[in-house]
């Protein structure tokens, strides 16, 4: 992953956020625009559909909608936040995990256009049949398969989709096909062991994806035509993450790609090869305390990760070089002690640069971000949590 250290330090940060004296989320434009355009050209001919988790912020998502019309979509994370995202506009909307969710269920029954359902087990069909016969309408759904990795004795993906094989799609088609208000529409298949696993410094990793690779295609291909052997119409193939994009696009049978990270390039993805990225989002802590010469005090601090638990899923302090975590404290939940052992002066006052380690997760500790371009903020767009919206 290319550093924007070079071309963006430090000083032209803190000057064009003026000083702050409270933490800041704050998105670099012009880093912001190469990940849009890196993203678009190696997408091919494929559409990408944006994955909202990874954003978290409506003008961001109308940003990267209205920048280049290869982007299409979105996939959502919550029916809540779907229905949200219809009344502010947006008119394509897949979920990207099913929901139980009856009460949102029953308002989505009122209109169902826009937003596609994600479902893979029966129980789903049969929450979706109930409402649609009683409210006298159909769900368009899409049906999630597994494209994880069984080895012998390990499991290279997720545990995310029940239909990992042809006996179990078969008898979900099977229930499927008895259902009169739901209409299949879509098919998704996310690669993890692919998409979600950092490469760079594995060997082994490397060994696996490679592996996986056909597997992942043939799997799809099958699980699909499978599907269309019982006679349905699928209008949507969806597939991958920003970390399998020059992969997946590569595949025929795929229509779209999921992407989201690609476009902040959280820390994360600095173990990845071949992703062009650019850190484009940051957050600002200012210092406040300073105990010892080289030991400074940031308030607040403790945006950790989610996902399996390890010293990674910690924010990068990334601002002014030399910054680092004292090893048995890490990020606090009101305040964080770093050390210091860079050449720039350091006192109370001045802020740390940290990126987060994951994407659109920082969005949910801010109610807006400051962009800056060409050393100023040219404007402040607000979060899901500026909007008061906060869904899981």
């Amino acid at each position: 992953m290319p550093s924007v250290e070079s071309s963006r330090s430090y000083d032209l940060y803190v000057k064009s956020l003026q000083h702050p004296k409270n933490p800041v989320l704050f998105l670099d434009y012009e880093a912001f625009k190469k990940n849009i355009d890196w993203i678009a050209r190696k997408a091919g001919n494929k559409k990408i559909r944006i994955a909202t988790k990874s954003i978290r912020s409506i003008g961001i998502l109308k940003m990267l909608l209205e920048s280049n019309p290869i982007f299409q979509g979105l996939m959502s994370f919550d029916l809540r936040e779907a229905l949200w995202l219809r009344d502010c506009g947006f008119t394509d909307i897949l979920m990207g995990y099913p929901t139980l969710d009856f009460d949102s269920l029953e308002i989505l029954a009122l209109n169902s256009s826009g937003i596609t359902l994600m479902v893979d087990l029966p129980e789903h069909l049969d929450l979706l049949e109930t409402i649609g016969e009683r409210k006298k309408t159909k769900f368009d759904i899409c049906i999630d398969i597994d494209l994880s990795l069984s080895l012998p004795g390990f499991r290279f993906g997720v545990f995310r989709s029940n239909l990992n094989s042809m006996e179990r799609l078969e008898s979900f088609i099977c229930h499927l096909k008895k259902k009169k208000h739901i209409r299949l529409k879509a098919i998704m298949g996310y690669e993890a062991q692919i998409a979600g696993v950092g490469d760079k410094d594995s060997v082994l990793i490397q060994i696996l994806k490679r592996i996986s690779l056909p597997k992942v295609k043939e799997k799809r291909l099958r699980f699909l035509n499978k599907i269309l052997s019982h006679g349905f119409n699928i209008e949507m193939i969806n597939g991958g993450g920003t970390g399998s994009l020059l992969t997946t696009c590569q595949e025929e049978a795929v229509t779209e790609v999921t992407v989201g990270s690609g476009f902040f390039a959280p820390s994360q993805f600095d173990n990845y090869k071949n992703l062009d990225l650019y850190p484009s989002l940051f957050f600002l802590l200012p210092i406040v305390r300073q105990p010892e010469k080289n030991i400074f005090t940031c308030l607040g601090g403790g945006y950790v990760a989610s996902g399996a638990v390890g010293e990674k899923k910690l924010p990068l302090p990334y601002l002014p070089s030399g910054i680092k975590y004292i090893k048995h404290e890490g990020a606090g939940e009101v305040q964080t002690p770093l050390t210091y052992s860079g050449h720039a002066p350091l006192t109370i006052g001045d802020s740390v640069i940290f990126r987060h380690s994951k994407s659109g997760e920082i969005c949910e500790r801010f109610e807006e971000i400051s962009v800056i371009k060409e050393g100023s903020i040219v404007t402040k767009i607000k979060t899901y949590r500026g909007e008061g919206k906060t869904f899981i």
